[in-house]
């Protein structure tokens, strides 16, 4: 897929038009691969009259399916018929706060490199965390990560090996080997792309305007609201089916504000 070249000195702007409101998104500069994808679905209408047709509160609104355009009422919606993807570009300044704009995609099983739909997006929604259950979470994930690394590195025989110099009294040497295996695990355990550990930013976005913490760095942020976060949440608090598609068809029309 061939994109078109955009200036990478400023932030894009865009307006999207729905038959709620609207709601004015800024595209990041430096998440350009995404960024020049979504301005050139916009230029060539690829969103116009498509539906948000995936709506959970305190979650997301996702949109842009093609085969959401003229969809008829109760008509379970999927991912439409593009099989392109875009390599992620997760950068961690940019988070799934209350208005982040992101790129759904296909499970881990099926896509290992964590690639984007180029034909889609979804805007967070989420809710407020207080500081207790962000802790909580990080200590869900980091917990069990930090287990399997000292099981990797403090094996039966290391055990072996260091109980044996404990009993006969070689202090130096097993304080040696413990340290080499202290060493190893602490490394790994805090270069592990596994590991949580919120930011200060991201505190104070998700226990002020909320958002959706566990999404992040599994799915690629570009953008975020800037405006119509009222818009936002009337979407968000319709009533959906089962399929999670609103009672209410939302459309949309997309244009760029600014390059």
């Amino acid at each position: 897929m061939v994109l078109t070249s955009y200036s990478q000195a400023t932030n894009s702007i865009i307006l999207i038009e729905t038959n709620m409101g609207n709601i004015k998104l800024m595209l990041y500069k430096d998440t350009p691969k995404h960024r020049q994808n979504f301005l050139q679905l916009i230029e060539n209408k690829h969103f116009d009259g498509t539906l948000f047709y995936r709506v959970i509160k305190g979650f997301v609104i996702q949109g842009g399916s093609q085969d959401s355009r003229n969809a008829p009422a109760g008509k379970m919606i999927g991912y439409g018929h593009s099989n392109r993807t875009i390599e992620s570009e997760f950068n961690p300044k940019y988070f799934h706060k209350k208005g982040a704009l992101a790129a759904p995609r296909q499970p881990d099983k099926v896509n290992i490199f964590k690639e984007s739909d180029v034909s889609q997006f979804y805007i967070a929604h989420g809710r407020v965390y207080t500081n207790e259950e962000l802790i909580m979470m990080e200590k869900e994930v980091n917990i069990p990560l930090r287990k399997r690394i000292v099981k990797k590195y403090l094996t039966k025989s290391k055990r072996a090996i260091l109980d044996s110099l404990k009993k006969e009294k070689k202090v130096e040497e097993f304080r040696k080997i413990a340290k080499n295996i202290k060493e190893s695990i602490a490394f790994e355990y805090n270069s592990s792309n596994e590991k949580l550990e919120f930011t200060p930013e991201q505190r104070k976005a998700y226990t002020s305007i909320g958002g959706v913490p566990h999404l992040d760095h599994n799915y690629t942020v570009f953008g975020e609201v800037i405006s119509g976060f009222n818009v936002l949440d009337k979407i968000a608090n319709l009533k959906t089916d089962t399929n999670d598609r609103p009672f209410q068809d939302v459309k949309m029309k997309l244009k760029i504000l600014k390059y």
